[in-house]
Formats: C-alpha cells, structure tokens, sequence
C-alpha cells in the first residue's frame, strides 16, 4: 500500500490483514498526515538491525523524528484512532498505545513497506 487516503476519524479502527514472507525481517506502517508527518511509524522486527521479535512506535513532525518506544510481536493488525493516541492491537491479544504528539484531526496518509504483504484494509 502506498499513499492510501484512508481519512480516519478519532473513534474508528483500521484493520490490515495481510501476509508475513517465511523469511520476513520486518516491515514498517506509517499512518499521519503525510509523508513528513506520520503520527505513526510502527516497525515491526523480527531480525532486523540486531534487534529480534520487537516493535518500534515513532512519529515524525514537520520531518523531525521523535523519542521511540513500544515493544510487541507482529501479526495482522488493528490500530485503532483516538483522542489522543493510537491503539495498536495485535492477533495474540497483545495490545499498547502510542501518544498521537501531532494532535491530528483525521489521518490522511497511509503507507505500508518492507515484508509484510497487505491482503485487504477495512475500516470499523
């Protein structure tokens, strides 16, 4: 998925559904405004950069990046949209929230990279 305008509203949910390569290293998600600011970036790894079975939450305003944070495992994913933060809930029940620092109205951009293949995106 690239450029996707998914136009999110606090109190919906973004669900992914899609596929892990067998030798998969990690992935990113970025969701936000655009593409200098993403609310966030969520990047899974499960052997990439020396880090094994983590997550990395981020966010970028006006192309500066934040302080990161966020461990979990990786597997379809939920994000749900709040007042002030996001939700990311994962397929073992694992489940945290990461702080929506650009204070966005709606989220208009929606890029997903690396070895996780999107097999279909709905909205709740």
């Amino acid at each position: 998925v690239t450029g996707y305008n998914p136009n999110l509203k606090p109190g919906e949910c973004l669900k992914g559904r899609g596929q892990l390569g067998p030798d998969a290293k990690g992935f990113v998600l970025n969701l936000g405004k655009d593409s200098n600011n993403p609310c966030l970036h969520f990047k899974p790894r499960f052997d990439m950069h020396g880090d094994a079975s983590t997550s990395a939450c981020n966010s970028k305003d006006g192309g500066a990046w934040g302080l990161s944070g966020g461990p979990g495992s990786v597997g379809d994913v939920c994000i749900s949209f709040g007042q002030t933060d996001l939700t990311i809930k994962l397929p073992d029940g694992y489940e945290f929230s990461f702080p929506d620092r650009l204070s966005l109205e709606a989220i208009d951009y929606l890029v997903a990279n690396g070895d996780f293949k999107i097999k279909c995106v709905a909205f709740e």
